[in-house]
C-alpha cells in the first residue's frame, strides 16, 4: 500500500482543498491528513483559529478522499512524518514554503526516501477565511 500525506489548518474547508486532496489521492492508496494543532495554527497564522482542531480534524476526516485524518504534534511538526512513514508528501502550491528545505532535510538526515510533490494551484475565488470575512463585511450582512 502506497502512503500519502498533506498537511495543513484546514480551518474552512474550500474547493482548494478537496481539489488538493483530490490531486494527493491520485499518488497512493491512503490518503493520511495532518491537520494543525491550535497552538501551532496561531504561530503560522498570527491569530487564534476561529474553528478548533477537534473539529478541523473530524470535518477532514469526514471528507471523501481522506482515508485518515489526525491532528499534528505539538512540538516538532516535522515529528509525525516520522510515525506515519508515507512514500508521498504533497504540499499545497503555497505551503511551508519556506520550510521545505528543512523538510527534505529532514527526510534525508533519517535516511527516509520519501517522495515530495508540490501540489497544483486551484483557481476557485476566494479561499482563506481572512478573505471570506472580508467579502462577507463588503457585502453588509
Amino acid at each position: 500500500m502506497k502512503k500519502v500525506l498533506c498537511f495543513g489548518s484546514f480551518e474552512i474547508i474550500h474547493l482548494g482543498h478537496i481539489k488538493m486532496f483530490e490531486f494527493a489521492k491520485k499518488f497512493g492508496d491512503h490518503l493520511s491528513v495532518v491537520v494543525s494543532r491550535d497552538e501551532n495554527f496561531e504561530k503560522f497564522k498570527k491569530r487564534k483559529p476561529v474553528i478548533l482542531e477537534n473539529q478541523r480534524v473530524e470535518v477532514v476526516r469526514a471528507l471523501k478522499n481522506v482515508d485518515d485524518a489526525i491532528l499534528g504534534k505539538k512540538d516538532d511538526i516535522f515529528e509525525i512524518i516520522f510515525e506515519i512513514s508515507p512514500d508521498v508528501i504533497v504540499l499545497g502550491y503555497d505551503q511551508f514554503l519556506k520550510n521545505e528545505e528543512e523538510l527534505r532535510k529532514k527526510i534525508f538526515e533519517k535516511n527516509l526516501k520519501i517522495d515530495i510533490i508540490r501540489g497544483e494551484k486551484f483557481e476557485f475565488g476566494i479561499s482563506s477565511v481572512r478573505k471570506i470575512i472580508q467579502k462577507f463585511k463588503e457585502q453588509n450582512f
